[in-house]
């Protein structure tokens, strides 16, 4: 039989999607049938969802800590003009804490046949690719009683990048090497640098400086002044295992060794010495090798940006053979890896002869300021055990050291924000002593 008046009415708004209907009017569609058509005629006039179309622009990568902004530009269509709420969804990382809700909603109104560009601004608060999600539309009718309600998939990336804080240490450290290089009155000599020019012998010279045939040949006593060698072979190697994981302070272990490795890669560079990077647990997660100076540190900052711990112990005979594979002359291996004393003394200690045998090798590694301070603490029962245990920790880190430096490897071992620029230091003096 067929449906007529209130009850055909009735079944048409019960017919009607989901969510469609404002809440606050449900419960009166029952009782009044001009209010109940009005809705109806309210969500017959709503623009449609399903035919908007979309585009996105915008930002492609960022800096940890700033902000990015994707521009999304909605076209209407439809022959409706097109009022609407608009939530641009992404991944819970890609604001402040407390932001979302302003940042990700828009309100707009598009007339027929026209477009709109909205503006979502991001700001990530962790490292990595974030991926745009749904775009939920609820569209009005001209009353706002009624509204249709679709979503729509419109990819899009963000890598965030490293922060790259220890670059605010570049400039000094170039400035010594600058030092090194010649670019100054200061010549430093040291086993297998490389020859510059002669000049005047000055008190306090080198005597195995003296150039004796130069001298034979003026009045004079000329000495050789020497340079640090150029074009070397510099491989930072990234240890992603578990120990990588532990947070120290605010950030992860990892966190810290990635912007130790981006400052020796900066500087390095400038130096004139070819750097690759190897990440490696118990297979390689990031690599960048044969790169020039200009495209070096940004495909080392764009490898690092995905790159997190694995909860996996590292396999360090792998580490160790993949190193030497990716360094086949001589070079210098800069491992930024834990300290701890179980993972060195039973994995890298055992394979550490097969890389000192051809390589220069130095180990960086984060430790925690709190261990420091919970040594120093006295005053009740419970400080004393601290100590006692910030202690014993302190020793044996020593003594992990002590038994690296015994194999020949230079022992870089800092806080987070004192490791960058100390590995920028160890790297400095031992091109001055001519060990690169």
């Amino acid at each position: 039989m067929a449906l007529t008046g209130r009850t055909a009415l009735l079944a048409a708004l019960g017919s009607l999607p989901v969510g469609v209907l404002a809440p606050s009017w449900t419960g009166m569609l029952a009782v009044n049938a001009p209010l109940s058509l009005a809705i109806l005629c309210d969500y017959a006039l709503a623009a449609p969802v399903r035919t908007l179309r979309f585009t996105r622009s915008g930002d492609t990568s960022v800096r940890l800590g700033d902000s990015a902004e994707v521009q999304l530009t909605v076209t209407n269509t439809s022959s409706r003009r097109l009022r609407a709420h608009l939530r641009d969804a992404w991944p819970p990382s890609s604001w402040l804490t407390g932001t979302e809700q302003t940042a990700s909603r828009h309100k707009l109104t598009i007339p027929s046949g026209e477009r709109r560009r909205l503006t979502t601004v991001l700001r990530p608060t962790r490292r990595g690719d974030r991926q745009a999600e749904r775009i939920t539309v609820r569209s009005y009718g001209p009353l706002g009683l009624a509204a249709r309600q679709g979503s729509h998939k419109v990819p899009w990336t963000v890598r965030v990048l490293p922060p790259f804080t220890s670059r605010k240490h570049l400039p000094s450290r170039l400035a010594r090497l600058r030092e090194l290089d010649g670019r100054t009155s200061v010549l430093i000599r040291g086993q297998g640098t490389e020859f510059d020019s002669l000049r005047d012998y000055v008190p306090g010279d080198d005597t195995r400086s003296i150039d004796w045939r130069a001298t034979a040949r003026q009045t004079t006593v000329a000495v050789r002044t020497w340079r640090p060698e150029r074009d070397r072979h510099i491989l930072v190697v990234l240890d992603t295992g578990r120990t990588s994981a532990g947070r120290v302070g605010d950030v992860p272990r990892l966190d810290a060794a990635m912007d130790a490795a981006l400052l020796l890669t900066a500087l390095a560079s400038r130096a004139g010495d070819r750097v690759d990077l190897l990440a490696y647990d118990r297979r390689i997660r990031a690599q960048v090798q044969g790169r020039s100076a200009g495209d070096l540190l940004p495909a080392v900052v764009n490898a690092l940006a995905p790159l997190e711990p694995e909860l996996v112990e590292t396999d360090a005979r792998g580490l160790s053979a993949t190193a030497l594979h990716s360094a086949p002359r001589r070079s210098l291996i800069v491992l930024l890896t834990s300290l701890d004393a179980a993972p060195v003394e039973e994995g890298l200690l055992p394979v550490l002869p097969q890389l000192t045998k051809r390589h220069t090798v130095l180990v960086a590694s984060v430790a925690d300021p709190h261990i420091e301070q919970m040594s120093k603490t006295r005053g009740t029962v419970e400080a004393v055990y601290e100590a006692a245990a910030g202690t014993q920790a302190q020793a044996q880190r020593r003594r992990t050291a002590e038994q690296l430096q015994r194999h020949g490897v230079t022992v870089v071992d800092a806080t987070p924000d004192n490791l960058a620029p100390a590995l920028a230091d160890a790297y400095l003096a031992l091109k001055a002593a001519g060990r690169l």
